[in-house]
């Protein structure tokens, strides 16, 4: 038995979708707090709800009595710990939040892990760890010391809370730093789905930086390919480490970067959504926020090697599969 933490969440619910088509059974948990529309939740949960293999808990990560107890009345083989307040923006506005469910919720999973004597916890660490780190492209080797957002120093903090419970107890932990996951099921305060729903309806977008940015698009499915695979292979010591590999350790220890290693620049990505929709966008050219980062670009040679896999959706495909389910879920 699988449990999923962050189950009715965009790549929550495609990683749960997977497992049980691969046979798994899968307890999903999540809070299905309002960062978002939680309609959109609800439809993903539903789909989720039609297998049999499939139970639910409406849970906050964050509610140690309700995470043990989770763990103690189940017989969960394998965690995936995708549940986390995301997002840069707010973490300006409503800190707290960040540290509650991200860190304190990540305990929580922790300790859940190393009582029960889970055999691999894989979890959702994110390429806004790399912060001010300016050689390109990221490598998850190299330290990531410098986050310029709480969530992205939240992320990094994770972890480290990982290695620990890694070094100390034995359990496999494997932290996977998503790049700008997108595609259909999709949140709504991405801008890709932001931007598509503005461009529908008239309205201006908001391109920060003038547009100047750089992001390392990586689409839903090589995501979800990524996760199942690096889940059947717990992490393992690495016998060679000498201190400079931050990717590893003596301890059953891993991250890896899940990017599509190709980076897309924002102002032709929002050509690319355009040509789908046949429509030009209304453009409000801003400068950088507080907290964004100029170019994410993720070297994937590591996991090439140890998962035989790398993501490869090209962006022109992947928006238009996008744009393809936003209009058929919302009937525009």
């Amino acid at each position: 038995m699988i449990l999923v933490t962050g189950a009715a969440g965009f790549i929550g619910f495609h990683v749960a979708q997977r497992l049980l088509r691969d046979g798994h059974s899968v307890i999903g948990l999540d809070t299905l707090n309002d960062y978002y529309d939680p309609a959109l939740k609800e439809a993903r949960l539903n789909l989720l709800r039609a297998n049999k293999g499939f139970s639910f808990h409406r849970v906050s990560v964050a509610d140690q009595a309700a995470v043990a107890y989770l763990f103690s009345n189940h017989r969960i083989e394998a965690v995936v710990h995708l549940a986390a307040q995301a997002g840069v923006r707010l973490s300006l506005k409503d800190p707290h939040a960040y540290i509650e469910s991200n860190v304190s919720g990540f305990l929580n999973i922790l300790e859940g892990c190393r009582v029960h004597k889970v055999r691999h916890l894989v979890y959702a660490s994110s390429s806004s760890v790399y912060g001010l780190n300016t050689k390109v492209p990221f490598r998850a080797a190299e330290a990531a010391d410098h986050p310029v957002s709480l969530y992205g120093a939240t992320k990094r903090t994770g972890e480290l809370m990982a290695h620990c419970y890694s070094h100390l107890y034995g359990l496999p932990t494997t932290g996977l730093r998503f790049f700008t996951v997108y595609g259909p099921w999709g949140r709504p305060d991405m801008a890709y789905y932001s931007f598509t729903k503005a461009i529908i309806e008239g309205s201006p977008i908001d391109v920060y930086n003038e547009g100047r940015m750089k992001r390392d698009f990586t689409y839903i499915d090589d995501v979800v390919e990524g996760v199942v695979r690096v889940l059947g292979r717990p992490a393992q010591p690495n016998p060679q480490w000498n201190g400079g590999d931050s990717a590893s350790s003596t301890t059953p220890f891993r991250l890896y970067n899940l990017g599509n290693h190709s980076p897309v620049e924002l102002l032709h990505f929002i050509e690319l959504i355009e040509e789908c929709l046949g429509k030009k966008a209304v453009k409000r050219l801003l400068p950088a926020q507080p907290g964004d980062v100029i170019s994410t670009v993720a070297d994937v040679a590591d996991l090439s090697r140890d998962m035989g896999f790398e993501p490869a959706t090209p962006i022109e495909v992947g928006i238009r599969l996008f744009i393809d389910w936003y209009k058929e879920y919302h009937r525009s």
